[in-house]
Formats: structure tokens, C-alpha cells, sequence
């Protein structure tokens, strides 16, 4: 028997041409942590570090295209699912994950840029709760993205366990409700897994840096690619917040573009 080579990772997501977040992010994750990172991609955006200008939404039957000529190939050990930017696209990679009963499926919910630029149409959203929350194995929303999904303001670490235990009971078989636009020194982000009486409490020291671009998805890519290793998922996370710390670390200093610079990837190959 042959042994195979790879982790087999998938991202669905869209392009960022300034090369920080969305597909670019998440195969830079999949290839520094050791995985065979597959595309398929769901829009293609007009982005840099300051914000984004325009999107162009790639057709439902392409990404569906995509999707089959991985699946009946050569297959995954996890995906990571980031922005999906209506209704129709939701229920299609929803039926298509389901078709070929796909496993450790990460959903980071992209709803809004750094920037502040709306990234998820407004009909989406019910078919993101309805169709993909109960399908996949672990959702990553920010507190912006947290407040959106539950419908009232997350501001506090009280409300953020409040959060994350409403989207288990609405389906979610895991919950990473991430506080990283808390203020403080240190960043609390709580894990939620079903059939846990509690979440486990993440906590660690704010990097300061601008170069912040991309944390979302390289965070989410990260979480995939060790589920796709083998790990469990609190371990998964746990190693997946570690490498998006020496990220963030690692490239803190770094000048690139006006605005909010990437993530330092390859931090660990190349300085």
C-alpha cells in the first residue's frame, strides 16, 4: 500500500489579491504547518492592506465544479470554509459537504473585512445559521461576527459564554467565540464543545502590531490543518493559536502596504 504524502487540506473561500487573508492566507497556513493545500474559490476580490474596492462572486455551479473535482479525486482530511457571499452559495457547498460526507469541516463566518468592509450579503445569513451551522464541526466567529450570528452585542468576556452556548444549542457541534476585539493586554478566546459543561478559557498576551491582516483565516486554515494531522480539536486549537501568536510576533515590524499588514506565515522557515 502506498503511503500517502500529505495532509489534504481544502480551503473554500475567496481571493484576496493583496496576498493576506481569504485562499492566499489559508494555503500559506496549510503549506507552513505540512499539509497539501487544495483551492476552491468563491469570489475574487479587489483588496490590499487598506481595504477592499471591489467583488466579483464566482458563479454557484464553478464553485460547485471545484468542490466535485477535489472530492472524486484526491479527497480531504479537512476544510476550512471562509467566505461565502449569498444564500445560493451557502446551500450549494452545504449540499455538497453533505453529498460526500466530508469531515473536520472548520467555518471561519467572514462577514466583515479589517477595514470594515461587508463581505456577507444580507440573505446569507439565515442560510449560513440554517444550513451550515449544524453541518460543520467548529465555527470561529469574532465578536463582531459573534454579535451578527446571535442577533444582540457581545462586548464581555460574560457575554461572549453566553454567545457560544446559544450557537450549541442552535447546532454548532464546537464554538470558538474569539475576544480578540476585547480591550486589554490579554486575549481571551473561549471553546465550546458539545457536551462540555463549560468552555475552556484561551488566554494570551496582545501582540501590539498593525500587521494584523488575515488573523481570521490563517487561524481558522491552522485549525483544519492539524484536525487534517490527526489532532483533536481542543489540541488542534490550542496549536493552531500557537502558531497564529509566532504569526503575529514574527511580523510585527515589518512595513508592508498603508494600512493593515499581513500575518509573518512562514515565520518559522524565513525571517
Amino acid at each position: 500500500m502506498k503511503r500517502q504524502l500529505y495532509c489534504r487540506t481544502l480551503t473554500i473561500a475567496g481571493s484576496d489579491s493583496g496576498g493576506g487573508a481569504g485562499i492566499q492566507a489559508d494555503l500559506k497556513t496549510f503549506a507552513a504547518l505540512g499539509c497539501y493545500g487544495m483551492s476552491v474559490i468563491t469570489a475574487i476580490t479587489a483588496q490590499n492592506t487598506v481595504g477592499v474596492s471591489g467583488i466579483h462572486p464566482v458563479p454557484v455551479e464553478m464553485i460547485v465544479r471545484q468542490m466535485e473535482a477535489v472530492f472524486t479525486d484526491l479527497g480531504t482530511d479537512a476544510v476550512k470554509i471562509g467566505m461565502l457571499h449569498s444564500a445560493e452559495v451557502i446551500r450549494a457547498v452545504a449540499a455538497c459537504l453533505a453529498q460526500h460526507q466530508v469531515r473536520n469541516v472548520v467555518l471561519d463566518p467572514v462577514m466583515v473585512a479589517k477595514s470594515g468592509d461587508a463581505l456577507l450579503r444580507e440573505d446569507a445569513l439565515q442560510a449560513l445559521r440554517q444550513y451550515l451551522l449544524p453541518q460543520v464541526d467548529l465555527i470561529t466567529p469574532n465578536l463582531p461576527e459573534t454579535q451578527v450570528l446571535v442577533g444582540r452585542p457581545v462586548t464581555t468576556v460574560a457575554q461572549m459564554e453566553a454567545a457560544g452556548e446559544e450557537l450549541l444549542e442552535r447546532g454548532c457541534q464546537a464554538v470558538l467565540v474569539k475576544g480578540g476585539h476585547l480591550s486589554g493586554d490579554q486575549v481571551v478566546d473561549l471553546l465550546w464543545m458539545k457536551g462540555q459543561p463549560e468552555p475552556l478559557r484561551l488566554e494570551s498576551a496582545r501582540i501590539p502590531t498593525n500587521n494584523s491582516h488575515g488573523t481570521g483565516c490563517t487561524l481558522s486554515s491552522a485549525i483544519a490543518a492539524c484536525l487534517a494531522q490527526g489532532q483533536s480539536l481542543e489540541k488542534a486549537v490550542q496549536g493552531a493559536r500557537e502558531y497564529l501568536i509566532g504569526a503575529l510576533s514574527s511580523g510585527k515590524d515589518y512595513t508592508l502596504g498603508q494600512g493593515h499588514g499581513p500575518v509573518h506565515h512562514f515565520y518559522a522557515w524565513w525571517s
